[in-house]
């Protein structure tokens, strides 16, 4: 059985064991067979088909690579006794899954390391939010807006009893089979993929039914037009009393700040608003959170955001203005990244 195979396998009798004690699974489960089958088409991502071969050729794993896996690091580090040969192997084939934005990896041993040193070191954005959190031990999470899955991980390493990543990203979609690739001999992780957005997910407004206790939106609600309406959909996944961790670009001022980018945002052309945290909060208020704090604020640093070898292409050191590095080319303030938590009415 192919890695994608296992894996679509194992998110299936994920959701099945579900099932029982949450109905609403059961939609879930219809939509299924149609997410899974549409990352694959080439017609709609031209490169489904270059993404899936590579996964494929994968060096396979067996018990013989005395295999291990350590999630708690700042790199989640895939132990592996593996031949030089193989080594090349995977090199070159993860390079065809580039650009990588967020991780990093560590694949190999100390004779033959492969380090995946994505543009994000997203290890400082999980020391920001771990620490300020309801642990997550036997918790059931969804990790909207995922990439390559790195923060899931992260999560599981909390000891989350299940994460589910959507995304509906082909290429992030890959990278993540290609890490679980990995892993499989080594322990069956509940972590799991949906190639989807968070407003394709079936949701029930009722009290009871819901699946998640923790909901993370992580570098999301800017690139939302609507982030009343996303705010509502994170709601929806939440159990009563459930937990939103919502991390997002702002801006100072007071609960009337919200900054609307004319064209492009440090060069991105899909931002929409950057709320003051004051104004983070009060919409957080209107859609029915409760026990809202902002636990951190931090300025985005040019250590946290970089081009690397594999992630070649300009970042955030190319997206400041050269004689003011606190604004943006287009003059906005600098990106600042605020941690929201709230609970679930």
């Amino acid at each position: 059985m192919t890695t994608i195979h296992q894996a679509e396998t194992d998110l299936y009798l994920a959701l099945l064991s579900q099932s029982p004690t949450h109905p609403l699974v059961q939609d879930w489960l219809a939509l299924l067979p149609e997410w899974l089958a549409t990352i694959k088409d080439k017609n709609r991502y031209a490169h489904a088909s270059t993404y899936q071969g590579a996964i494929e050729k994968l060096p396979p794993i067996t018990e013989t690579h005395q295999q291990s896996v350590d999630l708690n690091q700042a790199n989640i580090h895939i132990h592996l006794d593996w031949t030089k040969s193989e080594y090349k192997q995977t090199f070159a084939l993860l390079k065809k899954l580039m650009p990588w934005r967020k991780g990093g990896f560590l694949l190999g041993n100390t004779e033959l390391p492969l380090h995946i040193d994505t543009e994000w070191r997203s290890d400082y954005k999980w020391e920001r939010v771990v620490a300020h959190i309801s642990p997550l031990r036997n918790r059931c999470v969804l990790d909207v807006g995922g990439g390559s899955g790195y923060h899931g991980w992260r999560m599981l390493g909390e000891g989350a009893k299940m994460v589910v990543v959507i995304d509906p990203s082909c290429l992030f979609y890959h990278q993540f089979m290609a890490i679980k690739h990995f892993t499989q001999s080594a322990k069956n992780f509940p972590i799991h993929y949906i190639p989807v957005g968070l407003e394709a997910l079936p949701f029930t407004t009722q009290m009871t039914g819901q699946l998640f206790d923790t909901v993370f939106s992580m570098g999301v609600l800017y690139h939302r037009a609507s982030p009343f309406e996303h705010l509502e959909l994170l709601k929806n996944q939440l159990v009563k009393g459930g937990e939103l961790v919502l991390e997002t670009l702002v801006i100072e001022g007071d609960e009337n700040s919200v900054l609307v980018p004319k064209v492009r945002y440090a060069q991105m052309n899909n931002v929409y608003f950057l709320p003051s945290v004051p104004a983070l909060t009060l919409w957080l208020e209107k859609v029915g959170f409760s026990d809202i704090r902002c636990v951190d604020i931090d300025v985005t640093s040019t250590d946290e955001q970089r081009a690397t070898e594999w992630m070649t292409y300009q970042s955030l050191a190319d997206f400041l203005d050269k004689a003011d590095n606190s604004k943006t080319l287009e003059g906005y303030p600098r990106p600042k990244r605020a941690v929201m938590v709230a609970k679930k009415i």
